[in-house]
């Protein structure tokens, strides 16, 4: 038996009234997630305890089959194993965006126009950060360069305690009242703004017509994770296709094997066909058990209010990724079964993470329940069975 999860990132989400009081989900042509919900089993599950944030890294948690409660120590340090920093006891590791903000001369009076400062290059955002690390960085503070706008810094023997705030979570925003109650860490914001002003990268990307990285904004503190393999947990070999830190961390923390695939931006410009094509190879002479094949785009669309990219995004996943690898394990002969689901909403209308139960849908081959059923928010909670522990919810799809 092959294991296929699909993570369609954020893509839960509320009636938008520009696609006609539909979500997303309803308004997307989906074809084979509309065949598992009709031939297959509904769920509706929550993925994040009430006692925790709604983000990616405690919702990809529990979908993974780990309690948060237990293994959940801050998003950053997931992220520091991907990126091949291997922190100590005594480091705490932060997420630090690079960020677009307004140009009103008072840091405080700024605007967060742009979280992901226009979805930022690799390649320009690895000079800026090493420019960042060549000038602040030294002595017990480090950063590191990530993925796009996603990148790391570490500091030893830190505070144990910060307030901070996700720059995804302010869009539009005056960021006067989200600032870090730490000062150091808002020095360092502070400092990185006057760095980046005038480098080149953002001269040309100006030229260009795109978003500047204006500054830093330094979130998600947390410390050394520690998580049991998944292969002794649940019994199976198991892989990963995703193109951002966080997800490929938690691979590489429990043991799975965290695969590349060249052009993976975690947008909706993504490789989708690569990923695809990736993951059933993956299952397919790969060696492995399981594959946990993870989309970013419709979180991305999410947080930047864009209601048809995010239905254009779970088109493109249905058709590109699901329908891809589902027509390769039917040729191969293989006995396989499919999960997909989100790890949260994350709405158009407030362009942030909610915490509200999500819809799952697990289809087996063979599965043939006429249920009638659509891959919807409103079908999953009229029918789908509940799930109130997300991390049970693995166990399940193991013994459908």
């Amino acid at each position: 038996m092959k294991y296929v999860i699909v993570l369609t990132d954020g893509c839960a989400d509320l009636p938008i009234e520009s696609l006609g009081g539909l979500t997303p989900l309803e308004k997307s042509i989906t074809p084979n997630m509309d065949d598992f919900a009709e031939k297959g089993r509904l769920f509706l599950v929550k993925t994040v305890p009430e006692s925790l944030k709604p983000g990616s890294d405690v919702a990809n948690l529990s979908v993974m089959g780990y309690d948060p409660l237990k293994c959940y120590t801050g998003r950053s340090p997931l992220e520091a194993a991907s990126i091949g920093v291997k922190l100590t006891d005594s480091q705490t590791a932060f997420r630090a965006n690079l960020v677009t903000l307004s140009d009103e001369e008072n840091y405080e009076d700024k605007t967060m126009l742009d979280y992901s400062a226009g979805e930022i290059s690799t390649a320009e955002s690895r000079e800026l950060m090493e420019y960042i690390e060549k000038n602040l960085g030294g002595g017990d503070i480090h950063f590191y360069p990530g993925v796009s706008y996603r990148h790391l810094f570490v500091w030893n023997n830190a505070p144990k305690s910060f307030t901070l705030t996700p720059p995804h979570d302010i869009s539009d925003r005056k960021i006067k009242d989200y600032l870090p109650s730490d000062p150091r860490i808002l020095e360092l914001m502070k400092e990185s703004e006057k760095l980046l002003r005038d480098h080149p990268v953002n001269k040309k990307r100006v030229a260009e017509g795109k978003n500047p990285a204006t500054s830093m904004w330094i979130w998600g503190e947390g410390t050394r994770p520690s998580l049991e393999s998944f292969s002794d947990v649940y019994g199976k070999k198991a892989a990963v296709v995703s193109a951002v830190d966080l997800i490929k961390g938690i691979a590489i923390l429990a043991g799975m094997q965290s695969i590349d695939v060249e052009g993976a931006t975690g947008n909706i410009d993504t490789n989708f066909d690569g990923k695809a094509k990736a993951a059933a190879d993956a299952l397919l002479g790969g060696g492995n058990d399981l594959v946990y094949v993870h989309l970013e785009a419709p979180d991305e669309c999410g947080h930047q209010g864009d209601a048809p990219g995010k239905t254009r995004s779970l088109e493109l996943i249905d058709e590109k990724v699901i329908g891809y690898i589902k027509k390769r394990l039917d040729e191969s002969g293989e006995d396989y079964a499919f999960m997909v689901l989100p790890d949260h909403p994350t709405p158009v209308s407030t362009k942030t993470h909610s915490r509200e139960s999500i819809p799952c849908v697990m289809y087996k081959k063979g599965m043939d329940n006429k249920t009638g059923h659509k891959f919807t928010e409103e079908y999953a909670r009229k029918y789908g069975e509940r799930v109130d522990t997300g991390w049970h919810l693995m166990k399940k799809f193991l013994e459908i």
